[in-house]
This record gives structure tokens, C-alpha cells and sequence, in this order.
């Protein structure tokens, strides 16, 4: 049996940035949404924090997500 540790190395390099990606997603999303129960809290407009922890929850569901189907489908 031969290994292909190029393609081994790629197949980290990607899996290892995805990850990271999406723990920085993750982590954005729950700051964002700290920042909007600061700012109700506060009296102010929470508009701008919820849009953003929306979409990067959104993001990090939608990656979750075509995961499983690159896994299933492949």
C-alpha cells in the first residue's frame, strides 16, 4: 500500500482551515449575540448585533450542513 502524503497534507490543510473557520464563526455569532442582550439591556438598538450573530449562525449551519452532504453523497 502506497500513501500519498501530498494529498494527505491537502486533505489536513483544508480540514484543519475549516475548522478553524468555523470555531471563529461560532464565536463571533455568540459575541454578537452577548452584544445584543447588552444593548437591550442598555436601551439601545440591538438591530445591528442580531443581524450579525444571525448570519454568522447561519453560516456556521450552512457549513454543518454541506458537510453532512459531502459525506453522505460522496
Amino acid at each position: 500500500m502506497k500513501i500519498d502524503w501530498a494529498a494527505l497534507g491537502a486533505v489536513f490543510g483544508v480540514s484543519l482551515a475549516a475548522v478553524l473557520g468555523l470555531v471563529v464563526l461560532f464565536s463571533l455569532g455568540l459575541r454578537a449575540w452577548s452584544a445584543r442582550e447588552t444593548a437591550r439591556e442598555g436601551g439601545g438598538s440591538a438591530a445591528l448585533p442580531t443581524a450579525g450573530a444571525v448570519a454568522c449562525l447561519l453560516a456556521c449551519v450552512t457549513v454543518v450542513l454541506f458537510g453532512i452532504y459531502l459525506i453522505v453523497a460522496g
